[in-house]
């Protein structure tokens, strides 16, 4: 038997792959949903279900892409093709879209039309800095600080992927995310966004597809503590319940990183955290956002993305540690210029809406903190760790998440 804790994407990746191959998995969830960060709700302000925030695929994300496909999902993802991402200066009105070519060979920087405007093909020889940086490197020392090129590609790129400002972020783990995305080409860059929701592509279709694996799903079921004799883990004490393991038994623990280092004695994990700051907006009507795209990206303004679904327009901010603590109004007002701003709408005219402060979306993907990142083994032999937050050599994102469920339930089984 294989007791799997936490049922955020982790969790859902391990509990797939092991089921999918016959496992005995008992997954279990301290909230009354699954799904974690990656989850959607009804929200009675605006009277429709909306996700806690916005997440971005890319068609190089392959370990999701995989996850998808198996709990017969892959349907519920799209974005444009060719891949195309368009972009709003919200000071200047200026409007771009970046498209990557079909190569490996970036020719696409030598064309004004697919590249930043105002920047010239020498400028992105500064990604040569990021791909040879060593492990200590943030983004900011190679590529500057300031500039156009760097704010108005350098700096988006790296927020969203990172969720950590450029200064602090980490220029090697970027690396791994170009080397299977951007660098590979635009088959590989092809940005993918939820169709309907979050919950209807990653998590409403895993767990039917657990239940119909035979998996015991149990929902409000919060781990206390572990019981360990002799290197190994014997007992699982939960809020209402203890589970005794017995010879062959494992237990994956895909947890937030400090509860799982609260849980496991000697665990050290990384604790410094970024914030994410989601503003939902329930529009009057239809709406179109620059070049008919269901996102587009903004430079200039508090807002990083816009997502529209719908009548439903969502922005996101990321590295939000300081945005987080501002009043809920204040947030959302300032959010609301920047959309206006786009769809050259009334400012002043905020409509229904909703924000969702996620104080700890991700580890900070700063050099010190990464180094930090726990394997998937623990000091216990029947004990194994999932989460975008072990060291999966990606960054903490979906895919991410999804590559260390695989690896926990692989490590499972190699036991």
């Amino acid at each position: 038997m294989i007791h799997i804790v936490g049922a955020g994407l982790a969790g859902l990746s391990a509990a797939v792959s092991l089921a999918g191959r016959g496992k005995r998995v008992v997954l279990h969830e301290a909230a009354a949903q699954a799904g974690g960060r990656c989850r959607s709700l009804v929200d009675s302000r605006l009277k429709c279900r909306i996700d806690n925030g916005n997440h971005l695929l890319m068609s190089g994300n392959r370990h999701a892409l995989q996850y998808l496909d198996a709990i017969g999902a892959a349907d519920q993802v799209r974005g444009p093709v060719p891949a195309a991402y368009p972009f709003v200066d919200v000071g200047d009105a200026r409007q771009w879209t970046v498209r990557p070519g079909r190569g490996p060979i970036p020719w696409w920087i030598l064309d004004p039309r697919r590249r930043v405007p105002l920047t010239t093909p020498a400028q992105y020889l500064s990604a040569l800095s990021v791909i040879t940086a060593g492990a200590s490197r943030t983004v900011g020392e190679c590529v500057g600080q300031s500039g156009r090129l760097v704010t108005c590609f350098w700096e988006p790129m790296t927020v969203a992927v990172l969720n950590t400002p450029l200064a602090e972020a980490s220029a090697g783990l970027l690396r791994q995310a170009l080397r299977r995305t951007l660098m590979k080409g635009e088959a590989w860059s092809r940005p993918l966004i939820a169709g309907q929701s979050l919950s209807a592509a990653f998590i409403d279709p895993a767990l039917e597809y657990l239940a119909h694996k035979g998996v015991d799903i149990r929902l409000s079921s919060r781990l206390c503590g572990l019981q360990t004799t002799a290197g190994r883990v014997e007992r699982l004490d939960f809020t209402s319940t203890s589970d005794t393991l017995v010879q062959g038994d494992s237990v994956i623990l895909a947890l937030p990183p400090s509860i799982a280092g609260d849980l496991v004695a000697g665990l050290e994990v990384p604790r410094k955290h970024q914030g994410i700051v989601n503003v939902h907006f329930r529009l009057s009507g239809p709406a179109v956002l620059p070049g008919g795209h269901p996102f587009v990206g903004l430079i200039g303004g508090m807002v990083q993305w816009i997502f529209l679904r719908d009548q439903i327009l969502s922005v996101t901010v990321s590295a939000a540690n300081d945005m987080i603590r501002r009043p809920l109004d204040d947030i959302a007002m300032t959010a609301w210029r920047d959309v206006a701003a786009v769809l050259e709408a009334d400012p002043h005219s905020l409509p229904p809406w909703r924000v969702i402060k996620e104080r700890r979306a991700t580890i900070s993907q700063d050099p010190d903190t990464i180094a930090m990142r726990p394997g998937t083994r623990t000091m216990f032999d029947n004990l194994y760790l999932a989460g975008d937050w072990t060291d999966t050599g990606l960054p903490a994102t979906i895919e991410g998440a999804v590559l260390s469920g695989k690896r926990a339930a692989r490590a499972c089984e190699e036991a």
